[in-house]
C-alpha cells in the first residue's frame, strides 16, 4: 500500500509540475529540496552606480580540466566548464538540487514508472548553428550507452553514465526514441527513483552530433553545446576562455561578454590574485585566509552549502588491504578532529559515513572508529602484523585543492606521521591531476589515497552507487570494493519509490560500509569562496559548480 501510494503521489506531483513547466517559463519542476540548503549564500545586492553589463569575468580555481567533453569525465574541474558550454534536458534551480526544466520544457511519467516522455524546447541551436532536437538527444544517449559506439573514441569511457544508469549488462535505460522532432521517449528496464535528478547532472548535457561526428577524438578539446557560453581557447594548465553565446535560448543571459577560468593551484597565490584584482572570483579559499577576507571591504565571502565527503581510500584488491581488520586498524590511526582543527578553521566536521549529515538517509547511530593508536596496533597484530606493516606503501595525495580538501598533501603528511607510530610506512606521491584520477580508476599504482566527492544531485544514490557499488569498479569506485550485500541494498533503493523506505535502505547500507571499512571518511567541509565586491548575482550550488550566466560585474 505504501509503495502504491508513493506512485500516486509521484504521478499527482508530475501533473502539477508539467502544468507549471508549460506555463511558467522556467518554473521549478519539482518540490523544493531543502536537504542541501544550509550554508547557501544569497547573491549580493546590486549596488548603486553604473549598471552591470558586459565585461569579462575571471575565475580562479585550483586545477585544470581533464577534458571538455562532459560525458567522458568525472572530475569537477572538467564539469564546471561543461556547465557553461552545454545544457542538459533538466537543470537544478539556482543554489539547490531542485529539478527544473532546461532543454526539456515538460515531461510525463507512466503509471508504472517505466516510461518518461519529454517535450523539448524548440528553436534552440547548437553553437555550430545546427538544430537541437529529439534526434540530437537520441544521438547522445545512444553514444553513451552503446559500448561499441563509433563515437566512443580511444581512451574514452562513459563512467558517469555507467554509474548512474547501470553497466552495459544491467542498464536502467532500455531505449531512447524520438517520436517527433520535439518529443523524446525514455523507456526503462526498471523504475529508478532518482531518474529526473540524474538527468539534470552536467555529464548528461547534450552535445552537437555534428561536432562529435566531425571532431572525433578532438571533441574533448573542442566542445560544442547549446549553453550560455561558447568555447574559444584552452591553454593547458593555465586558462580556458569562453565567449557569450549571442543566441542563447534564455533571454538576457549570459550577462558578461566572456569568461576566463584560470588554473592557480596554490591557495595563497589564488587569494593574492583576487586581492590584487587579477581575478574576480575564486574557489576553495584556504580557511587560514578567512580572517583576511572578512577584514577586506573590497571583497565578499560565499559559503558553498556543505554537501561533500573527503576520504582516505584503501585499494582492497591489494594486500594487506584485502583484510578488513587491517583497514579498521588504520581507521583508528587517523585523527580526524586534529585534521579539522589544523586545516579547516572550523569550516568542516569529522566524517563517519560516506554521505553528509545534511542528506536524508544519514545514519547517525553509527559509532565512528575513534582515534586510538594502541587499538590500531592491537588490531594490526590480530590481523597478522604484530610489528606493523614492513613493506612501504604508496600513498596518493591530491596535487590540487578541492572543495572538500584545501590541502591534500598536508593532510596526507599528518596521516603518514600517525601511521609511522604504529609501524606503517607510506611514501606520498602526487602525480599531475589527470594522471592521479586515471591511476585511481585503474587501481594499479596506489595502495591508499585521498580523494573526495561532492554530491551531484541531492540523492543518496549519487554517493553510494558511483563510489562504492561493484558496478562502478573501473570508474569512481577507486577502492575497487565489491560487496554483494551492499549491491542488493543499493539496487533495491534505486527501485523503491517511497522515500522513507529508501532512507531505511541507505541507513542499512552505511552499516555495511562501516563494518567493511573500504574507506576512512575524513571530513565534510563547508567550502569557502571569495569574490570582488563588483561581482553580482552569484549563488554557489551544493553540487560544487554552477553556470556563470547570471553573474554580472559592476563598475
Amino acid at each position: 500500500m505504501r509503495k502504491r501510494l508513493g506512485w500516486m503521489l509521484t504521478l499527482m506531483l508530475s501533473l502539477v509540475l508539467i502544468l507549471a513547466a508549460c506555463g511558467g517559463g522556467g518554473q521549478s519542476a519539482s518540490e523544493p529540496n531543502t536537504s542541501t540548503e544550509p550554508g547557501a549564500t544569497e547573491p549580493a545586492a546590486e549596488p548603486s552606480g553604473e549598471a552591470a553589463s558586459g565585461g569579462t569575468l575571471i575565475v580562479g580555481r585550483g586545477g585544470d580540466s581533464a577534458a571538455l567533453d562532459p560525458a567522458i569525465v568525472t572530475d569537477g574541474e572538467s564539469l564546471k566548464i561543461a556547465q557553461q558550454v552545454f545544457d542538459p534536458l533538466l537543470a537544478y534551480k539556482s543554489g539547490t538540487t531542485e529539478v527544473e526544466p532546461a532543454l526539456a520544457e515538460s515531461w510525463e511519467i507512466s503509471d508504472d514508472g517505466l516510461k518518461y516522455t519529454f517535450k523539448l524546447r524548440q528553436g534552440v541551436k547548437f553553437h555550430d548553428g545546427t538544430d537541437f532536437n529529439a534526434d540530437a538527444v537520441v544521438f547522445n544517449f545512444t553514444r553513451w550507452s552503446d559500448p561499441d559506439s563509433k563515437f566512443k573514441f580511444e581512451g574514452d569511457s562513459f563512467d558517469y553514465y555507467d554509474s548512474m544508469f547501470g553497466p552495459a549488462e544491467a542498464r536502467v535505460i532500455k531505449s531512447v526514441t524520438a517520436s517527433d522532432e520535439s518529443t523524446v521517449v525514455f523507456e526503462l528496464n526498471q523504475p529508478q527513483a532518482p531518474f529526473l535528478q540524474n538527468l539534470a547532472m552536467p555529464p548528461f548535457s547534450i552535445a552537437s552530433p555534428k561536432a562529435v561526428e566531425e571532431s572525433g577524438a578532438d571533441f574533448k578539446s573542442n566542445p560544442v553545446g547549446t549553453g550560455p557560453f561558447t568555447f574559444k581557447e584552452w591553454k593547458r594548465s593555465d586558462s580556458i576562455t569562453l565567449e557569450k553565446n549571442p543566441n542563447y535560448w534564455q533571454e538576457g543571459l549570459p550577462k558578461v561578454d566572456s569568461v576566463i577560468v584560470r588554473s592557480i593551484p596554490d591557495n595563497t597565490a589564488r587569494f593574492n590574485a583576487l586581492q590584487n584584482g587579477e581575478i574576480d572570483l575564486m574557489e576553495d579559499l584556504s580557511p587560514d585566509d578567512l580572517a583576511t577576507l572578512e577584514s577586506n571591504p573590497d571583497l565578499q565571502k560565499f559559503n558553498r552549502p556543505p554537501f561533500n565527503v573527503a576520504y582516505l581510500g584503501f585499494n582492497v584488491t591489494k594486500k594487506p588491504f584485502d583484510n578488513a581488520k587491517v583497514r579498521i586498524a588504520l581507521s583508528h590511526a587517523v585523527d580526524k578532529q586534529g585534521i579539522v582543527d589544523a586545516f579547516f578553521a572550523g569550516q568542516a566536521e569529522p566524517a563517519k559515513n560516506p554521505i553528509p549529515p545534511s542528506l536524508w538517509g544519514y545514519n547517525d547511530s553509527i559509532e565512528d572508529y575513534k582515534y586510538d593508536l594502541e587499538e590500531a596496533k592491537k588490531l594490526l597484530a590480530e590481523a597478522g602484523f604484530p610489528n606493523g606493516i614492513e613493506e612501504p606503501l604508496t600513498f596518493y595525495a591530491m596535487p590540487v585543492s578541492r572543495p572538500y580538501m584545501p590541502d591534500g598533501r598536508k593532510v596526507a603528511e599528518v596521516i603518514q606521521a600517525s601511521f609511522a607510530q604504529i609501524g606503517v610506512t607510506v611514501n606520498i606521491e602526487s602525480p599531475e591531476w589527470a594522471t592521479y584520477l586515471d591511476d585511481l580508476s585503474k587501481g594499479e599504482k596506489d595502495d591508499l589515497f585521498i580523494i573526495g566527492w561532492t554530491g551531484d544531485n541531492g540523492d543518496p544514490d549519487n554517493f553510494f552507487y558511483p563510489l562504492l557499488d561493484k558496478d562502478s569498479i573501473g570508474g569512481n569506485n577507486y577502492s575497487q570494493y565489491a560487496s554483494e550485500p551492499l549491491h542488493e541494498l543499493l539496487v533495491k533503493a534505486q527501485q523503491e519509490t517511497d522515500q522513507d523506505e529508501r532512507a531505511k535502505l541507505y541507513e542499512e547500507a552505511q552499516v555495511v560500509v562501516h563494518e567493511d571499512a573500504p574507506w576512512v571518511p575524513l571530513v565534510h567541509s563547508t567550502p569557502l569562496l571569495a569574490a570582488s565586491k563588483n561581482v553580482q548575482g552569484y549563488t554557489p550550488s551544493p553540487t560544487g559548480s554552477e553556470p556563470y550566466a547570471d553573474i554580472s560585474i559592476t563598475q
